[in-house]
């Protein structure tokens, strides 16, 4: 691995140690000394404590719950490191909290994913990587270069190992999902369903109907993200309804906010699986049916190829 814009130094905060660690492991590297603390009144802290003059440096922040607090460890490293004279500063940003919030859903209402893109831009970030953006306009966001990556390559690679392509189908769970599930179908050589749903309100969903031939087959659900489980939930149920033998999911950011974890381990739901983008908790490694997939390999990889100025494209052709 070579490095042309100096020695390379990951920098993490507190959001996902343990993906961290594993991202420097891949790499051959050790994490780089620094504090990241909280003063009494919950004041952030940051000191690098390992010369970074002339570095390339990367530092490995999902902005996950709890999001403002890693979201302002993000930007105070990026300014540690700034004045400490990084040469290059590149925020890996495994999960992106705010992604939902991409344009005006009503009146009078803030494009937060603009405002947090700005905001990380002008703390003296010089490039942004990403995994599985919400929307991938929000690329466009920021004002500095930004790569989008994917964790399809790792998911193909799990439901190659365990599924029969010749009796399984991809499903999007809704309609705004089916570029995300048509890409997967293509790469596993499998048919395409989609959930046709309505959304009440925030937070619940109702399944009208399922578009698709869905009789027989082991489905598997795609999306980037899981939040309150329930679109999962009401999807598996019409997909079983309508003569689905199982019903999996692929999700690549599971959030799992409130009782997800429990309406997930009720469900029937054959198996959820996510990556290790967000930090799993407590409840999240001791619920049978929920399994975790690690991206650290892909991220190094990524990483790696930034350094060394080659192309990070490539990994997803």
């Amino acid at each position: 691995m070579s490095a042309k814009n100096g020695a390379i130094k990951l920098v993490a905060g507190n959001s996902n140690p343990a993906l961290s660690q594993a991202i420097a492991d891949g790499l051959g590297l050790s994490l780089t000394k620094a504090v990241v603390r909280r003063f009494a009144d919950m004041e952030i802290f940051v000191e690098i404590q390992e010369n970074v003059r002339g570095s390339d440096a990367f530092i490995l922040q999902s902005t996950s719950f709890p999001a403002n607090d890693h979201l302002m460890e993000l930007l105070i490293i990026t300014d540690a490191l700034r004045r400490s004279s990084a040469r290059r500063i590149t925020a890996v940003i495994p999960y992106f909290g705010y992604a939902r919030q991409d344009r005006k859903s009503g009146s009078r209402t803030p494009i937060s994913a603009k405002l947090v893109a700005n905001l990380i831009t002008q703390a003296g970030v010089d490039r942004v990587m990403t995994l599985d953006l919400h929307a991938a306009q929000i690329q466009g966001f920021f004002d500095i270069p930004t790569d989008n990556l994917f964790a399809s390559p790792v998911m193909v690679r799990d439901i190659r190992e365990r599924f029969d392509s010749t009796r399984s189908m991809v499903v999007s769970p809704d309609v705004g999902g089916v570029v995300r599930a048509r890409g997967l179908a293509k790469r596993i050589n499998t048919p395409l369903a989609i959930i046709d749903k309505r959304r009440e309100r925030a937070g619940e969903s109702e399944v009208m109907n399922v578009i698709g031939e869905v009789e027989g087959y082991t489905c598997i659900l795609i999306d980037d993200i899981v939040d309150s489980g329930g679109t999962l939930v009401n999807a598996a149920d019409a997909l079983l309804a309508n003569g689905a033998k199982d019903v999996y999911a692929y999700i690549s950011h599971g959030v799992l906010s409130g009782g997800a974890v429990t309406r997930i381990a009720s469900s029937k739901l054959k198996e959820l699986v996510i990556t290790d983008s967000i930090q799993p908790t407590e409840a999240v490694r001791k619920a049978t049916n929920i399994r975790t997939l690690s991206i650290a390999t892909l991220i190094a990889e990524a990483i790696a190829r930034t350094a060394a100025e080659e192309s990070v494209s490539s990994l997803f052709d």
